[in-house]
C-alpha cells in the first residue's frame, strides 16, 4: 500500500491513474460543497463528509459515527470512485478533516493518501467545473474490527490513548459543540494540527517519531486515537502509520459519544 501522505509531485507522476477527492468540511458550518464549486484542484470531485463519511449522530453514537458500509460505497460509487483506483484525500486544513476519507478507505484495503499541504500547497489556478467521472463499482467491505477501538478500549489501562484536539479543549478550558468539557482520563494530548510544520506540511518522519516518543508511543504500541467526533483522530493515525510507527485504532464515537456518559471526566493537562 502507498505511503498515507504523497506530495504534489508525485501526483503529477502519476497522470490520470489517482482521484483527487475534496474533503472540506467546516465546524462553524460552513458549506464544504459551496468551497468546493467556488475553486478545486483540477479533476478533484467532491466528497461530502456529512452524507458518506457517517451516518446521522447521537448522544448514544457521537457526532460522526461511521456510515454503514453500503452508504460509504454508495457515496464512492456515485463520485466515480471505484474498487481499484487510487484516492488521494485533500482539503484546506492540512488533511485534518481529508484524513476521514484516507483512513476509511485504506482501512478496508483500498490505495489513499493524503495531499501533503492540501489545496494550500497547490501553485496552479483552481477549477470551478466538476469533473465528468462516471458512476463507478465500489464493493462494500465491513469495517475491520481490528482497526476500531470502543469506549472501553479508550478507557483501559492497555493502550496508549491519544487526544487529537487542540490543548484547550483537551484542558477543558473551552468545550464549544459537546456535552462536557475535559477528556477522557489516561488519554494523552497530541493535537493533530501540530503535526504540520508552519507550511502546513507535515513535520519530517524524525520530528513525528518525536512528538510520539514524547506521548509514550513507540514502535509496535497499541494506540488508540480519538477526538471530538472521530474525524481529525485519524490524521493522527495516518501520521503514526507515515511515521512507521504502526496503524493504530479509530474510537469513532470519541469525546462526543464519551461526553454524553457519566464516566469521569478528567480536566487540565494531566493524562
Amino acid at each position: 500500500m502507498i505511503d498515507p501522505v504523497v506530495d504534489q509531485a508525485w501526483v503529477r507522476e502519476q497522470g490520470g491513474r489517482v482521484v483527487l477527492a475534496d474533503v472540506r468540511w467546516y465546524l462553524d458550518g460552513r458549506s464544504g460543497r459551496a468551497a468546493y464549486d467556488s475553486g478545486h484542484l483540477p479533476g478533484a470531485v467532491f466528497v461530502d463528509l456529512d452524507r458518506w463519511l457517517a451516518r446521522p449522530g447521537s448522544p448514544a453514537d457521537g457526532r460522526h459515527p461511521l456510515p454503514d458500509p453500503e452508504v460509504f460505497a454508495a457515496g464512492m460509487a456515485a463520485a466515480g470512485i471505484g474498487d481499484d483506483d487510487t484516492v488521494i484525500g485533500y482539503d484546506d486544513a492540512g488533511g485534518v478533516i481529508a484524513a476521514r476519507l484516507v483512513w476509511m478507505l485504506r482501512a478496508t484495503g483500498h490505495e489513499a493518501a493524503l495531499l501533503d499541504g492540501g489545496l494550500a500547497a497547490y501553485r496552479g489556478e483552481l477549477v470551478r467545473d466538476e469533473p465528468d467521472r462516471p458512476p463507478a463499482v465500489f464493493t462494500p467491505r465491513p469495517w475491520p474490527t481490528d482497526r476500531l477501538a470502543g469506549i472501553d478500549d479508550a478507557t483501559g489501562s492497555s493502550s496508549v490513548v491519544l487526544d487529537a484536539r487542540d490543548a484547550a479543549r483537551f484542558r477543558g478550558d473551552t468545550e464549544p459543540v459537546d456535552p462536557r468539557p475535559g477528556h477522557i482520563p489516561g488519554a494523552r494530548n497530541l493535537p493533530c494540527r501540530e503535526n504540520l510544520g508552519g507550511d502546513g506540511r507535515f513535520l519530517p518522519v524524525a520530528e513525528l517519531r518525536e512528538r510520539f516518543a514524547a506521548v509514550g508511543v513507540g514502535e509496535g504500541a497499541d494506540v488508540v486515537s480519538y477526538c471530538g467526533s472521530g474525524v481529525t483522530a485519524c490524521h493522527n493515525l495516518l501520521a503514526l502509520e507515515h511515521a512507521g510507527l504502526g496503524v493504530g485504532r479509530l474510537y469513532p464515537g470519541s469525546w462526543s459519544q464519551y461526553s454524553a456518559t457519566d464516566r469521569p471526566a478528567a480536566t487540565g493537562d494531566r493524562a
